[in-house]
């Protein structure tokens, strides 16, 4: 099996895959491999990057909730967040270093995005809904709250969340501004522990590529993992092997070593 993330991974400027990445994945697949997505968007926000894909199996979405169908569209594993636990986060975060800028990820198939005053969406071509008010974020069932603050960086933001509320959730970084709460015990590696249950593959037989400490825990889990040239510090230093960059097509260049 092989496990790719996309933002920063699989996935170049405009959210498309490239050609080599494509007849790579294709070269693998022709061999008996399973391609799986592990991602830290929700479903609603990747379902047209699998389209294009012609993706058809499953995709681990939500940074780990979600565990989605895409032939069927159908969900088969969801974990929602507790809103009320998710606003005493919030405001344990916030008694320690101010304001911070938040949005949500909504749980259901079609769910949308709602961003708070201040938050600024770093993929601003996804669609999100602005509420007025915080309050508003917590109206229907959430499976993950992304953070900004309007000074620290994100390695310093995700270090003291971590330390002020990692007993309750799961603090992780997925990205450039884009540190997030999820349900204690969620992560990459659950999702695809549950997704390759249900292909019937194990982990040893599985590769995985990422480049941001969310990926961490996929690649404690697979037997083998790879960090792109664009990579966190923080995965670079746990991964197995690091090739080239997303823009170089480094998930291609290990496939065609391995599958030519």
């Amino acid at each position: 099996m092989i496990a790719t993330d996309l933002d920063g991974t699989l996935l170049c400027a405009g959210d498309t895959v490239s050609p080599r990445s494509h007849a790579a994945l294709a070269l693998a697949r022709a061999a008996g491999a399973r391609h799986i997505v592990v991602t830290g968007r929700p479903v609603s926000q990747v379902r047209h990057v699998l389209d294009g894909l012609g993706y058809a199996g499953l995709a681990v979405c939500g940074q780990g909730a979600q565990v989605y169908d895409a032939a069927r569209d159908r969900m088969l594993h969801s974990v929602e967040m507790d809103r009320e636990l998710a606003e005493v986060a919030l405001g344990k975060i916030e008694a320690e270093i101010g304001e911070v800028y938040a949005a949500v990820n909504g749980a259901g198939l079609d769910a949308v995005m709602l961003t708070a005053p201040g938050y600024r969406m770093p993929h601003p071509h996804l669609a999100t809904v602005r509420v007025g008010r915080r309050a508003e974020l917590w109206s229907a069932p959430i499976n993950k709250v992304l953070l900004q603050h309007p000074e620290l960086d994100d390695d310093e933001l995700t270090r003291i969340a971590r330390g002020v509320v990692g007993h309750m959730v799961n603090v992780t970084m997925a990205g450039e501004h884009t540190v997030e709460l999820q349900p204690p015990g969620v992560s990459k590696a659950t999702g695809l522990a549950l997704a390759a249950a249900e292909l019937g593959v194990p982990a040893a037989g599985t590769i995985a590529f990422g480049d941001m400490p969310n990926d961490i825990p996929m690649f404690a889990w697979a037997a083998h993992g790879v960090a792109m040239a664009n990579s966190h510090t923080e995965l670079k230093a746990v991964a197995d092997e690091v090739t080239l960059s997303c823009d170089e097509d480094g998930i291609a260049v290990v496939l065609e070593r391995l599958y030519a």
